[in-house]
């Protein structure tokens, strides 16, 4: 493992999630937010950089720090899609290591599933999609299911491996009693369920939520003056190459996650073999498996064999996305931050039902876009 930690996750929370047609998105914020610092052991008066990203506003991070009541000496509005929250636990340990502030709340909220329901949806496609939008594919499904069709020509990969990961996924969420989805399925389920974008069915894809989360990071030598024993950040890489599935290098590799997933593990000096457990984006089922290879968990191409089995249920030798994940637990547009709160509460030892006995060295990976952007985070007890 590389040189003592600079900083580390102390607080962590969600909103509340599912359906919240009551709630705003800045509610959601501060509900999480509010949470995170009260899990941390600290208050608004602490936060001193504030990190958000988000589709619903041009400033969010000048409307929450209003809200909250609260005027950050540094803010970041990075966005690049659901790996943004990852990207931003990068930039706040290099925030802190260069002395510009000790403790940073990120934030995250979403109230997708009620606006869709208001008819308030957001377009997905804007200008830069003009090639792809009007000529109808659908978005984003239609970009993920042109990366599974050429994974299993490339592979011979099948939809039966595909579901594996959702029917593995709705395992762990049987365990979670805030999982949106908790009855049990089975791969024919996943194969009969209707076509979304062939290949790819209805359970190969995400859930649509509201919901809100927050993560806080401090210091080093704060950290270990909070009310929980602190998540140490080892190591953290994020890249990005291309913004239309049009221009994605190879669509049959995560080239955004190889680029994340290397700079991550060469910081922590950790391998993929010494990962105890990982929460990893799953937007759809073709996200994991390409994901898990481009990290290195297996070969390039061999992200089905990898995962069949039920390989990454509870019980299997690679415990994943042990929340139930966004196939499962929730998806408000933007699930990132959901995965650092995941690993947090695993490595704390605070999972019940679906704990990992004796993780150590927790991974979240977020996917954004359409395979795009990429961002990796490695966590660590002590």
């Amino acid at each position: 493992m590389s040189s003592s930690p600079k900083a580390a996750i102390v607080g962590v929370a969600e909103s509340d999630l599912g359906s919240t047609p009551d709630k705003t998105v800045l509610q959601l914020q501060a509900q999480a937010a509010r949470a995170a610092l009260e899990d941390a052991g600290l208050g608004l008066q602490d936060v001193e950089a504030l990190f958000c990203a988000g589709n619903w506003a041009w400033s969010p991070n000048l409307m929450l720090a209003e809200y909250l009541g609260i005027q950050p000496r540094y803010t970041d509005t990075t966005n690049i899609g659901g790996s943004s929250f990852e990207a931003h636990i990068g930039h706040a340990l290099a925030g802190i290591e260069a002395g510009l502030f000790e403790v940073a709340l990120i934030t995250y909220g979403s109230t997708q599933r009620s606006d869709r329901a208001r008819g308030r949806g957001l377009p997905y496609y804007r200008l830069t999609e003009q090639y792809e939008g009007p000529f109808g594919l659908p978005a984003p499904v239609g970009a993920y299911a042109l990366a599974a069709s050429r994974h299993m020509f490339e592979y011979g990969t099948t939809s039966e491996q595909l579901a594996e990961v959702a029917v593995a996924t709705r395992k762990w969420a049987t365990l979670n009693e805030k999982a949106m989805k908790r009855e049990p399925i089975t791969i024919e389920d996943v194969l009969n369920s209707r076509w979304i974008a062939e290949p790819l069915h209805l359970l190969d894809c995400c859930l649509v939520t509201d919901g809100g989360g927050a993560v806080v990071v401090t210091s080093a030598s704060r950290a270990r003056q909070m009310r929980k024993a602190p998540v140490w950040i080892l190591g953290h890489g994020e890249a990005h190459t291309h913004n239309t599935i049009t221009n994605m290098p190879d669509l049959a590799s995560h080239q955004a996650a190889a680029a994340s997933g290397r700079d991550a593990f060469a910081r922590a000096g950790l391998t993929p073999a010494e990962i105890d457990v990982a929460e990893i984006y799953d937007s759809f089922t073709i996200t994991v498996l390409l994901t898990l290879e481009a990290l290195g968990f297996c070969g390039k191409g061999e992200g089905g064999s990898f995962v069949s089995g039920q390989r990454t249920a509870p019980g299997g030798a690679f415990p994943m996305n042990t929340n139930g994940g966004g196939l499962s637990y929730c998806h408000p547009g933007m699930y990132g931050i959901f995965l650092l709160i995941e690993a947090t509460r695993q490595l704390r030892g605070e999972c019940g039902p679906r704990q990992v006995e004796g993780a150590r060295v927790a991974l979240a990976h977020g996917t954004g876009g359409v395979l795009s952007s990429a961002a990796t985070v490695l966590l660590g007890k002590d």
